[in-house]
């Protein structure tokens, strides 16, 4: 089953059973820390409820884990609760077109057990540009109570990926652009390079001009180094970017797919782990 759904399915659900299904909105901008809320009071989906990537999805940067560390299931769980998100109802997640806030919170709720997460493939982007309804302000909250079933399979921690260096029937996949992963640039973190033994796959070569994820076949072109039946752990700088890579790694067959939460930001916090340059 696709992990995605199509701006017609959600309109068609928003008319026929509209209390059945949450919708999320999580645009974010790196360079305007208020565009998203400003975005969403201003026109959103209707009944669609506010989620902070920064505020809710994370927690503030420590000595480890990353830039964007991501927060304990538990607290995790309490938050999207306060949010209005269950574990029962589907949740259909939307940021301005296919970015990595979006495949974040899709993430978090694959990890923490939802059965029914969804992206809005094309996102809030192509809901507009069809000319389906738009709604301005805050609409009220009522919470609910989320009961995580953390999925461990799904996340991967700095031990791991340490024990894993180099393991046969192990990939590792660094999503972030490629002079960043050669380490000719590092824009946002103190030092560049990439895990040793990684391999490179940009996750913007996973979209669509339109915001719209390539489809299975394309993945799997991206994706051809890759064995289908090893486990990958992906990463990227800080654990976003990764995200929209975990998801078309899925989209294209893949099973055994992790995301290194903490990622190369978190990798070079410990002096005593290695790091490459160059193509490989």
């Amino acid at each position: 089953m696709s992990n995605l759904v199509s701006k017609e399915w959600v309109l068609k659900q928003l008319e026929s059973n509209p209390d059945q299904l949450v919708i999320a909105d999580v645009r974010f901008s790196p360079g305007n820390e208020g565009y998203g809320l400003e975005a969403y009071q201003r026109e959103h989906v209707p009944g669609a409820v506010f989620i902070d990537l920064k505020k809710d999805l994370m927690d503030p940067p420590g000595e480890h884990g990353g830039r964007s560390p991501l927060p304990q299931p538990d607290e995790l769980a309490r938050r999207l609760g306060n949010l209005g998100i269950d574990t029962n109802t589907p949740v259909v997640v939307y940021d301005d077109d296919l970015r990595p806030e979006g495949a974040r919170l899709w993430w978090i709720l694959k990890y923490l057990g939802h059965g029914s997460a969804f992206i809005l493939d094309g996102g809030f982007a192509g809901w507009k540009s069809a000319g389906y309804p738009l709604i301005s302000g805050k609409i009220e909250v009522t919470p609910r109570s989320f009961q995580a079933s953390v999925q461990e399979d799904w996340l991967a921690d700095v031990n791991e990926v340490r024990v894993k260096l180099g393991a046969i029937g192990v990939t590792l996949l660094d999503s972030r652009d490629w002079k960043q992963f050669t380490g000719e640039t590092a824009p946002l973190d103190p030092v560049a390079g990439h895990i040793p033994g990684a391999v490179h796959a940009y996750w913007k070569d996973g979209v669509d001009e339109d915001g719209t994820l390539k489809g299975a076949e394309r993945q799997r072109e991206r994706f051809a180094g890759i064995d289908p039946d090893h486990e990958v752990i992906v990463y990227c700088g800080s654990g976003l970017s990764a995200c929209p890579n975990v998801l078309a790694l899925r989209e294209a067959g893949y099973r055994n797919v992790k995301l290194y939460a903490g990622s190369w930001s978190d990798w070079i916090s410990y002096k005593e782990n290695e790091i490459a340059a160059g193509e490989a």
